[in-house]
């Protein structure tokens, strides 16, 4: 039912705010309508560029991995008569380079390209029940293409977003993220700026192509058949001559601090056959039997050690070695050689060759890992 009569004043009116009603400059997002279902050798930005003659310089054009993936031929047919989701299955552990974590046919996995995610990313929705979609090749050399192409067809200078869904640790609900980008800086960082109340930021780098992914599908949908939308009137951030694309998002392992998951508990105590050197040994090997020893605190063994830095450490039971003992020596060591690698140190547990002629049950080794040229 209309209202009628004179509204009253908004409150930012009534404070000299705008009063002419003009709406406020911004970022929009425009869905690009009436592209064709993809197949693979199709010429995507050509069809983009005809959806889309519109686009402009400065614009950021968004597309979902699987129209990337199709045209660019990453798909995996099942063969007639073959179980679907067993060859989804298969498809998962040949695109992973590791498991993180699994729970019944769940597994979350890191790529060849180095994204965590579950199932390896492969999609096995819109599109034809013979088929799965495998993440790209390389999205980042993918979006780089597409951009020059772009910009061979319209005359723009555009940026690129190659979107997919991912699942968020901790958080329930789907997001799209970036998986490859060109022409936009993939972080910006604010690290050492500082803020109105002077605080210096010391550790806030924002992902914006995720940003830009997430947003974009606000108009893309899962289900509207819209793979491709255009992020406007954002402030430029121009990646420079080289282009990482999303390298940058990949977190290394030395800034992780969640390198294990459920599935690298056991392979976690996999033995350094050789190990460098590396200080600080002793206080965590310290560390580590403390925690161990939450679970055993009825067990006590002793520590023993050369000088700091010689990366052995030789460990002491203060009974007589038995059945018992070796159990529960075997518990307190499995959990306190896991906290170990939890921390980044590399191991190898040497027991004594003839245990029960004195105290000494073994000597344990730590370290690092040598680098792999």
């Amino acid at each position: 039912m209309a209202e009628e009569g004179p509204r009253p004043a908004h409150p930012s009116q009534a404070q000299g705010g705008a009063r002419d009603g003009a709406v406020p400059s911004g970022v929009s997002i425009l869905p690009v309508h009436g592209l064709p279902e993809f197949a693979p050798d199709d010429d995507l930005a050509a069809a983009i560029a005809g959806a889309a003659p519109w686009l402009a310089d400065g614009d950021v054009v968004v597309v979902t991995s699987k129209a990337v993936s199709k045209v660019e031929g990453r798909l995996l047919h099942v063969p007639p008569g073959a179980d679907r989701e067993a060859v989804r299955l298969q498809a998962v552990e040949d695109e992973a380079v590791r498991v993180v974590a699994r729970r019944g046919p769940l597994a979350i996995v890191q790529t060849r390209q180095g994204w965590v995610v579950a199932a390896a990313g492969i999609d096995a929705s819109n599109v034809r029940q013979d088929v799965l979609v495998l993440l790209p090749e390389d999205a980042d050399a993918s979006a780089r293409r597409l951009r020059d192409r772009l910009r061979e067809l319209l005359g723009v200078g555009v940026a690129v977003v190659v979107s997919d869904t991912f699942g968020r640790t901790w958080r329930e609900g789907l997001t799209d993220v970036a998986v490859g980008s060109a022409g936009i800086a993939a972080l910006t960082d604010h690290r050492g700026a500082v803020d109105a109340w002077g605080n210096r930021l010391e550790t806030t780098r924002v992902a914006v192509v995720d940003e830009l992914a997430s947003a974009a599908d606000l108009v893309k949908g899962k289900l509207a058949g819209v793979p491709v939308a255009v992020v406007r009137g954002l402030p430029p951030a121009p990646a420079g001559e080289d282009d990482p694309g999303t390298r940058p998002l990949v977190r290394l392992p030395a800034d992780d601090l969640f390198p294990y998951g459920a599935r690298d508990l056991v392979r976690a105590r996999e033995p350094g056959a050789e190990l460098v050197p590396r200080a600080g040994e002793l206080s965590a090997a310290a560390s580590a039997f403390r925690v161990a020893s939450a679970a055993l605190p009825e067990f006590p063994v002793v520590l023993r050690h050369g000088g700091e830095g010689d990366g052995v450490i030789d460990v002491h039971l203060t009974d007589t070695p038995n059945l018992t003992t070796a159990l529960n020596l075997g518990a307190l060591l499995g959990a306190a050689i896991v906290q170990l690698h939890a921390e980044g140190w590399a191991t190898r547990w040497e027991p004594v060759g003839t245990p029960g002629g004195s105290s000494l049950v073994g000597r344990l080794w730590l370290g690092t890992l040598p680098a792999v040229l």
